[in-house]
């Protein structure tokens, strides 16, 4: 018969013989059968018992006895539980103060985990639980897995299962790369509160100087502030470092501040110790949002660090914006459902030895219309007006320029849809027909335009019917010209849908420096097109493309796929273009391959891999894969990843990670 002396329950009198006892403080025993002797005042339990008390910890046995005082209690089967699956059972349990000690104690979080055994549990020769430190403190522990021993350790502390947040050791995982040999990964957790943060990590590297990595998350009732950061002072004698800071401030129901930070000591730092992301670039700066009914507006700022190698203007920031403020104001129908729209933007970008800064304001108005039969239609006029300041700033037509600079840039259009559709039992189809015709001011580029923030135009289904076919503001869509297209698309009950689009653009103005790669042509375009699928089961896929209006050779397509469920399914993307470097000469085409694989082995087995493919080149440029298994009451990985990047002096690495922890009532460990 184990023991357990003194109770932690303090009794007086009460009603006897209940199915449940409660006493003057919230301390509850429970049992089939409870029998109160007056002489000695003593209580006994037949059948299963569970004792709680005032701080909430609960013990469960078998018949038991408990003295007067509650110093005395003998029972079968005693166990002190921490949570619903977590328990401490030992020969011989007392309490001193605060402390519950369990002396040849064994400890488990995972109670009937698996039908053959429990995966994990810790013997130690004492455990302490502190209810003032709510900390679990073990003597001599040994940690078993299904009834094998692995680990031993002097002394080990953990929080119990019902603290959110500890300050302590997390789990180390391990990596190995080809270029800087093993890395230990020692993290450390530090719980300022129950809304603050921040875990500081140690790497040891043993081919290279150790990296420091800190994370630090602060939120607060209206705002959230999110830090990242690592530093190291390699065998080079280099410091190497990085930091991204991202902070959310909600400045009332209409008002929003954002201020971000990316930087890095250099451009290969990330891509090494493994923070890159593919980003191009690091932007830093801050935002503020207003918000109203049918109002927006947002004033920001950037700065930008370059981490490519080689770029062309057509796709880097020309220079750290400052400021950037965009409004826009929609007003109620006028009539019908016409509306007004008005919108103001403010640029100021500054280079090495260059800037420039431009106003912008412009007004439109909207007439759409539902006439006889079902047709669509809808008239718009707008007028704009910019402003630029140039200052020593290269112009389109290669000239250096410096001063003031203004356009009067209207504009209008008409466009026309018609859907037709026809209900089926199986099967509902419509065919819709559309089409545009845009008139706009002509301008001569070569005498204005400043590529500061448009990167040009590129044609596809998403731009035609747009009121801007260029990515920015500054280049200008010249003359006239119009968009038309068809759109087909079924669906059935089953939710079932497939979509088919065909369109293209005919300007019937000759456009300037037309970029060869853009699809876009004096006259008609190319014919760009998309095709969807989706049986909202096991498959999605969708394709665009761009044919050639000559000859209808495929110039550019886009292939996106999602095969399978959650647990096992294949991802695949392809992206293939026919580049020319003029009109005569053509180059290296695009030709990349992505895809991605998850296998659900069993319920608690797993694998993914994922691959990037340069097939124009016939390498990988990256791929990683792993083995994952998932346990209630643990978990591990063995991962690796392949960079095949080469970039200034960074050559791509091979990365190996194992990772291993526990898992204590959903958290952790």
């Amino acid at each position: 018969m184990k023991k357990l002396c003194p109770l932690f329950v303090m009794f007086s009198t009460a009603p006897l013989m209940a199915a449940s006892v409660d006493f003057d403080e919230p301390k509850t025993i429970t049992a089939s059968k409870i029998e109160y002797d007056v002489k000695s005042e003593s209580i006994r339990t037949s059948g299963k018992t569970e004792i709680v008390n005032s701080s909430g910890q609960r013990l469960t046995l078998t018949d038991s006895y408990i003295s007067k005082t509650g110093d005395e209690l003998s029972g079968d089967d005693i166990k002190l539980w921490l949570g619903q699956h977590v328990y401490v059972e030992s020969d011989s349990i007392t309490r001193a103060g605060d402390e519950t000690i369990a002396r040849h104690a064994m400890f488990t979080a995972c109670d009937n985990c698996d039908p053959y055994g429990d995966a994990w549990q810790i013997t130690a020769t004492k455990i302490v639980h502190d209810m003032d430190s709510r900390m679990l403190r073990f003597y001599n522990p040994v940690l078993w897995t299904y009834d094998v021993p692995l680990l031993w350790f002097p002394y080990y502390a953990m929080p119990d299962p019902g603290v959110k947040h500890k300050t302590g050791l997390l789990m180390p995982d391990f990596e190995s790369t080809n270029k800087m040999g093993t890395q230990i990964n020692i993290p450390v957790y530090f719980s300022l509160s129950d809304t603050h943060d921040l875990t500081f990590t140690l790497s040891y590297l043993t081919q290279e100087n150790p990296l420091f990595k800190l994370e630090h998350r602060l939120n607060m009732a209206h705002s959230q502030y999110r830090t990242r950061g690592s530093f190291t002072h390699n065998r080079d004698g280099e410091n190497r470092w990085h930091i991204f800071n991202d902070d959310i401030i909600e400045l009332g129901e209409y008002a929003r501040a954002t201020v971000y930070l990316e930087r890095a000591s250099d451009k290969t730092y990330l891509q090494k110790y493994g923070f890159y992301g593919d980003q191009p670039y690091l932007d830093s700066g801050a935002k503020i949002e207003l918000f109203g009914q049918s109002s927006y507006a947002v004033a920001d700022a950037h700065i930008f660090q370059e981490l490519r190698s080689n770029s062309t203007h057509y796709s880097v920031p020309s220079g750290n914006i400052l400021p950037n403020i965009r409004a826009a104001h929609q007003t109620a129908p006028l009539f019908h459902e016409t509306y007004m729209t008005f919108g103001a933007d403010v640029l100021g970008i500054s280079g090495s030895d260059a800037s420039s800064q431009r106003l912008i304001g412009d007004a439109r108005i909207t007439s759409p219309w539902t006439l006889w039969g079902g047709n669509r239609l809808t008239a718009s006029v707008a007028a704009r007006y910019d402003i630029y300041n140039f200052d020593n700033t290269q112009m389109e037509d290669g000239d250096v320029f410096s001063g003031l600079k203004t356009r009067f840039l209207p504009s209008g259009y008409v466009e026309w849809g018609l859907p037709l559709m026809r209900a089926a039992t199986e099967w509902t189809q419509i065919i819709e027909p559309r089409a545009r015709l845009t008139v706009m001011r002509h301008i001569r580029d070569e005498e204005f335009a400043l590529n500061n923030d448009s990167a040009g135009a590129f044609l596809s289904d998403s731009t035609l019917f747009s009121d801007n076919r260029f990515a920015g503001l500054d280049l200008w869509e010249n003359g006239t010209f119009a968009d038309y297209g068809v759109r087909m698309a079924a669906f059935n009950s089953d939710g079932r849908t497939f979509e088919l689009f065909l369109g293209q653009s005919y300007d019937f103005t000759d456009r300037a420096a037309t970029d060869p790669n853009s699809g876009f042509h004096n006259g008609a375009s190319d014919y760009v097109g998309r095709v969807e699928f989706n049986n909202t089961r096991w498959l999605d896929i969708s394709s665009r493309f761009r044919l050639a209006e000559t000859d209808l050779s495929l110039r550019h397509m886009e292939t996106s796929a999602n095969i399978g469920t959650s647990r096992n399914y294949m991802t695949l993307g392809h992206i293939w273009s026919q580049r020319f470097i003029d009109l005569q000469t053509q180059g290296d085409n695009i030709n990349e391959a992505v895809a991605g694989i998850g296998i659900q082995l069993t319920d608690r087995w797993s694998m993914r891999f994922n691959a990037i493919y340069n097939m124009t080149y016939g390498e990988f440029q990256r791929h990683t894969g792993g083995f994952f298994y998932n346990h209630p009451c643990y978990y591990f990985s063995v991962e690796y990843r392949r960079d095949n990047a080469v970039k200034e002096d960074y050559v791509g690495t091979t990365t190996f990670q194992f990772r291993f922890g526990m898992s204590i009532e959903g958290q952790q460990y």
